[in-house]
């Protein structure tokens, strides 16, 4: 099995470097093309890898072609693959917002493979939904999720409507939580604490519920009934929350990253 991974970005070298752990690729080292000439340097010490920086050299003998470039990239690079590709291939895109149908037309392959990153793969946390051309065999879609898998988990969707869906929930989620987590710091810097005690204050209470909503099979409404006494602290703020209607705000802006996800697949 020889894996390419074409963009050597945040999100293409977080799974590069999950995957070239893999036992899928029987020994062959994982490709990685990029067209900066500071990262193929700095990738170039990695003995996991091989580097490349000319895709008529690594692209016609791969097997598996991970797609990790920002979409407005694509035109040009999908310009550059189109005439190296065979129908054997298999192309994983972990691009957003561009469909199945316009990656196959762009490039004159079958087997697509698309998915939807997060940013907690670098640290093995991430989650990654995928679905399928109808081309692409059982046996291969496993294979694919063996290697999503080696970054956090995998969720088979059925449909792309999910894949944007998965956008505005688990692909921009993290960012959501990063506006939470820094609007309460600036709550605690305002309060007095220092700093490190305001990182601390925050990234442990995130860290702790976090850890109770996974260890038991409780909602988080539920969660918040135990913690809010009536007349008490919590109460007073999760009142105040929904005076100013933020559950719906929350809400609102997941399904803009949705429908933001579904206008791109139409502008591509």
């Amino acid at each position: 099995m020889k894996v390419l991974v074409i963009g050597a970005g945040n999100m293409g070298l977080t799974y590069s470097e999950g995957m070239s752990k893999s036992p899928l690729l029987n020994k062959h080292k994982l490709r990685i093309y990029d067209t900066d000439p500071k990262k193929i340097e700095t990738l170039r010490e990695n003995q996991a890898f091989n580097v490349f920086d000319n895709l008529e050299d690594c692209l016609p003998q791969s097997d598996l072609v991970f797609i990790a470039v920002k979409p407005y990239h694509s035109d040009d690079l999908f310009a550059k693959m189109k005439t190296m590709l065979n129908n054997q291939q298999i192309i994983v895109s972990l691009m957003a917002g561009v469909t199945i149908q316009s990656i196959q037309q762009r490039l004159s392959v079958t087997k697509i493979i698309r998915t939807m990153p997060n940013l907690p793969a670098q640290v093995g946390k991430g989650v990654t939904s995928y679905t399928e051309s109808k081309d692409v065999s059982k046996i291969e879609l496993l294979m694919v999720r063996n290697l999503l898998d080696t970054t956090g988990t995998s969720i088979h969707v059925k449909t792309e409507n999910f894949i944007d869906a998965s956008t505005g929930i688990s692909g921009s989620g993290p960012a959501y939580v990063f506006y939470f987590m820094q609007s309460m710091l600036e709550a605690a810097l305002k309060m007095g604490f220092s700093d490190y005690d305001s990182k601390v204050l925050v990234s442990s209470t995130f860290e702790g519920a976090i850890e109770l909503f996974n260890q038991n099979d409780i909602s988080p409404k539920k969660w918040i009934d135990r913690v809010a006494s009536k007349g008490g602290t919590t109460q007073a703020a999760i009142d105040s929350m929904e005076d100013n209607n933020v559950k719906q705000l929350i809400q609102d802006a997941a399904y803009a990253a949705f429908n933001r996800a579904i206008e791109m697949g139409k502008e591509k």
